[in-house]
């Protein structure tokens, strides 16, 4: 504990780090002010008596989760990054089968230039269609005077919350540049973080008994504890590159190792799977008056589901796991390249037979992280049949513990960085941070 300390005062002590520390935390808090400016023409009191909580079990709730209450609030970032992680996935995709995107991400630095200009673009138009969708159910599903003015609300709508996306875009690309960490996955992270000191609260209200609030602590300790084992696992293949001189220099003739992670996919498989669960639930609201759509929907209810549920959802993550895994690593490629610097797996053929061995080790050590990604995803139902609140069952897994540890792992790792550079002990001395590996 005192090394801990000791690491942390080291941060202050470095001028560029602490500049940019206290850069990025200035940014998050633009970025929660802004969840709480109401748009123009709502009606805030009546707003707030429609909010008084918000359910995580359908697709509202969990858009909520990730803008920090804004959805919910109606705020000028109720739309939040959302828009620009859909476009992100969408350019990501279209990479892996439209030969125009794939030329770009050989181009380098250029190409990572032009898709991330093409992301943007596609980043406004997401947002537009979104923030009338959102405008119109604001206006119509509440059934209340809640807007103040419903002649203007709809144009002003779109207007301020595409703007307030590109505003909250450009603070994430600020704080990645000139900060500390991500932006992007800050900004994500710092809404979940949000929800957890009123969830906690709550927990603690209604739980009377404090063995059993200890017990959930622990058992919510030990599922980050393995969140982070599997987040930062990985296997390790020996690559020897050979002997070229150039020059006076020899090049060449060590062992280094490609790493391939357990997880390659993060929390990609378990956003996917969740969406489309929270697809039949969204439909049948509209049509409350038909029994069948009711019992249809209840059997995605992450309520009431129970096992049915649990079963579906578990092998939604396995699968999209695996596909995830397939688009994001590309054993042909590292072979490839592997082969244009003089590198060979020892006892395998460079070319061919090293991509095909890549893709069988790729294989087998997805199938753990898959299994495991699965249960994550589904603990939260488990604990919320268990009595645990609702709003503090999702943080036992799901989206919302996963970019939680990530994020904090990825920040961990560029701060170790900053300290190793100036000769600084880091956090992790165990070399669990993957910014220690020398």
């Amino acid at each position: 504990m005192a090394g801990f300390a000791d690491s942390f005062r080291n941060i202050w002590k470095i001028e560029e780090l602490r500049r940019r520390i206290i850069y990025t935390l200035g940014l998050l808090a633009v970025y929660r002010l802004g969840a709480f400016v109401t748009l123009p023409g709502v009606d805030a009191s009546i707003l707030k008596e429609l909010n008084a909580g918000t359910d995580p079990g359908n697709i509202f709730g969990f858009l909520d989760l990730f803008v920090g209450g804004a959805f919910q609030m109606a705020g000028i970032f109720a739309l939040g990054i959302m828009p620009y992680i859909t476009a992100s996935i969408i350019i990501q995709l279209m990479g892996a089968v439209v030969p125009y995107f794939q030329k770009l991400q050989r181009e380098g630095e250029d190409g990572r230039r032009k898709i991330t200009q093409l992301t943007r673009y596609g980043t406004i138009g997401i947002t537009a269609l979104q923030s009338i969708g959102y405008a119109v159910n604001l206006q119509y599903s509440t059934g209340q005077a809640i807007v103040i003015n419903p002649t203007f609300f709809m144009i002003t709508t779109v207007i301020v919350l595409t703007a307030g996306t590109i505003f909250v875009m450009w603070l994430g690309e600020r704080i990645t540049e000139n900060g500390i960490g991500n932006g992007i996955s800050l900004i994500i992270m710092i809404g979940i973080i949000a929800f957890l000191p009123q969830a906690f609260y709550n927990e603690m209200r209604l739980t009377e008994n404090i063995f059993i609030m200890m017990v959930e602590v622990g058992i919510w300790i030990l599922i980050v504890a393995g969140v982070v084992l599997v987040s930062q696992g990985m296997r390790r293949i020996p690559v020897q590159y050979a002997k070229r001189v150039v020059g006076r220099k020899v090049y060449g003739g060590t062992t280094q190792y490609l790493p391939l992670r357990v997880n390659a996919a993060g929390v990609m498989p378990i956003i996917f799977a969740q969406s489309i669960m929270f697809v039949p639930g969204t439909i049948t609201m509209f049509f409350p008056d038909s029994a069948f759509m009711q019992q249809f929907g209840s059997w995605f209810d992450p309520y009431g589901g129970g096992t049915a549920y649990s079963i579906v959802f578990f092998v939604i993550v396995v699968f999209f796991t695996y596909f995830y895994t397939a688009i994001a690593v590309n054993p042909r490629e590292m072979a490839d390249t592997m082969k244009r610097q003089g590198g060979f797996i020892p006892g395998i053929r460079p070319g061919k037979q090293t991509s095909e061995f890549i893709d069988n080790i790729l294989t087998r050590i997805t199938l753990p992280g898959s299994v495991f990604l699965g249960l994550v995803a589904i603990f939260p139902t488990f604990a919320m049949q268990a009595g645990v609140e609702p709003n503090f069952a999702i943080f036992f897994g799901g989206t919302s513990l996963l970019i939680l540890v990530q994020v904090t792992l990825d920040t961990l790792q560029q701060i170790e960085s900053h300290l190793l550079m100036r000769h600084y002990d880091g956090f992790m001395k165990s070399g669990r941070v993957r910014g220690r590996r020398m």
